[in-house]
């Protein structure tokens, strides 16, 4: 870590304390997400991490969420964790022709979160370092108008941006059929700009041999060019 960076964190963890809150038991590591994703400054650094450690402690009061509290949305068997890419991110995978818009959305955010806190704990080693990124894949193959959930993707992506930043490593979005692009068009009107530029999406042979470089044969599915099976997000054990 560079000075310029040690300056910063000090000066967060002083705007941290003039809000009311504490840095105290985060570490370098988590800290500098927030600054990372705020261009290093560290006033707005320190009020986005305040928000998030208020809106964990409503959301997320025992850390994780349970399979209990999602038990309808794992029912549909949409989501897949496929293990580390070949830069030791882990792999979460969508089949949207398998998702349908939800009626609860408090269960569809607490769902949210369950995938994004299980899909960062599975590249955990021993603990959390602070710093984990995620590879997210989402298959649009056979999808039809009744599976495009405009809200469910926004909520997705603005969960990403407001407490999960820098999480996100790349997302690539898989078979897109032409009526989804108008869906996308709209979508990224509610990304930041740092988030559509990790958004990669697949058409071409050479942009899907580079996928598969990406990811790694041993972890994609046979499916989409790779030697794995589907292993679905239920089925992994994590220790959060």
């Amino acid at each position: 870590m560079d000075r310029n960076q040690e300056i910063a964190l000090t000066q967060m963890g002083k705007s941290v304390e003039k809000l009311g809150s504490s840095t105290e038991s985060y570490g370098e590591k988590t800290l500098m997400r927030f600054l990372i994703a705020r261009s290093m400054n560290p006033e707005k650094a320190a009020k986005i991490f305040c928000q998030w450690k208020k809106w964990r402690a409503e959301m997320v009061p025992l850390g994780y969420i349970t399979d209990s509290e999602v038990a309808h949305e794992l029912a549909a068997e949409k989501i897949y964790l496929q293990g580390l890419s070949k830069n030791g991110h882990p792999v979460v995978m969508v089949k949207s022709n398998k998702h349908f818009p939800s009626k609860d959305q408090v269960q569809f955010k607490k769902f949210v979160v369950h995938v994004l806190d299980k899909t960062i704990a599975s590249s955990f080693n021993d603990r959390e370092t602070g710093n984990e990124k995620l590879i997210g894949i989402v298959d649009l193959q056979d999808i039809t108008y009744s599976n495009a959930d405009l809200r469910g993707l926004i909520t997705g992506f603005q969960f990403l941006q407001a407490y999960y930043p820098e999480r996100l490593a790349i997302c690539y979005l898989l078979n897109m059929p032409q009526f989804f692009v108008t869906v996308w068009r709209f979508v990224c009107r509610f990304l930041d700009k740092a988030t559509q530029e990790k958004v990669r999406i697949v058409t071409s042979e050479e942009q899907k041999q580079e996928f598969i470089r990406e990811i790694s044969e041993d972890v994609l599915p046979e499916e989409y060019g790779g030697r794995a099976k589907l292993v679905l997000l239920q089925n992994v054990a994590v220790n959060y």
